[in-house]
């Protein structure tokens, strides 16, 4: 049986991947970032999974924004690197674990989620960024297959912030479902609060992030109960995008240990997190930052 050993949540800010990129990560207008991300780092590198799922958003770069599913699944044995129009990022492509895509697709279906299944797929900042904020320095490759969940939150109407827990902890069941004896890390990406265009460009909520930071470890039902209303007032109309956390917490435990966060005001217009927990109560992890 498969084993769930961690979640991770991450922003998937692509300035964040482009400051790696350029070796800007000590900078003063990156290095707190960057170190805040240090302790996780470490604590991931010796706990390595089998597989890795992420769970992010394409930004109109593998799939055109003509039809955008509300939940899609990649299936394929690799997944090349997007070109965002500045060339492909300097990181490997992204190999796949098609007999795990395929367990989990036929399970989630089963269990009331239609999603799209992409047998081909080009991999943005919104799934590399994320790796690379794990893995700064992958070399020729990455620690371990992913498989690639894509969520709506770029088109009305998203997915409900319920319907994402929902389908959290159908992934959960599909995933201790799986014949084989592998661990499984589950990376929820986006966010945190954000706008990048209107009125209210610029918007940084930081009360909100701090709460939902603490909420999505002590009471995800809570955040699952907001609509996409209130995520948009909240958090500014790209942070929606925290949904896909609630996701990952969702294939987690009732009961998990927070490894470490950290949090970061602003990348690029948009606040930036890290939250790393262990998948168990009786952890002995390190303490929150």
């Amino acid at each position: 049986m498969a084993e769930v050993i961690w979640g991770l949540a991450t922003s998937h800010v692509p300035s964040i991947g482009a400051a790696m990129d350029r070796e800007k990560t000590q900078d003063d207008n990156w290095k707190p970032l960057f170190d805040g991300y240090q302790p996780a780092r470490e604590w991931l590198a010796e706990h390595k999974p089998d597989v890795a799922i992420v769970i992010y958003n394409d930004h109109a770069n593998g799939i055109d924004l003509d039809i955008v599913p509300t939940f899609g699944i990649g299936t394929a044995e690799r997944y090349p690197v997007a070109d965002e129009g500045f060339g492909q990022r300097p990181v490997p492509e992204v190999v796949g674990h098609p007999e795990l895509s395929l367990h989990l697709l036929e399970n989630l279906v089963d269990d009331g989620f239609d999603l799209t299944v992409f047998q081909e797929l080009e991999v943005d900042h919104g799934l590399t960024v994320p790796l690379s904020v794990w893995t700064p320095e992958p070399g020729d490759a990455w620690p371990c297959p992913v498989v690639p969940l894509l969520v709506n939150v770029i088109q009305y109407p998203q997915p409900t912030a319920a319907r994402c827990y929902a389908l959290g902890k159908a992934l959960g069941r599909a995933i201790r479902n799986f014949p084989e004896d592998i661990t499984v890390g589950v990376l929820g990406t986006g966010g945190m609060s954000h706008q990048l265009a209107g009125a209210r460009a610029g918007f940084i909520n930081s009360d909100f992030d701090r709460q939902f930071l603490a909420e999505i470890q002590s009471d995800p039902a809570k955040l699952a109960a907001l609509s996409r209303e209130d995520y948009v007032r909240l958090a500014g109309s790209e942070g929606i995008e925290m949904i896909m956390w609630l996701i990952m917490r969702g294939a987690l435990d009732d009961d998990i240990t927070r490894v470490h966060d950290t949090y970061f005001v602003a990348a690029s217009n948009t606040a930036a997190a890290l939250a790393l927990f262990e998948n168990k109560a009786d952890s002995r992890a390190l303490q929150p930052a």
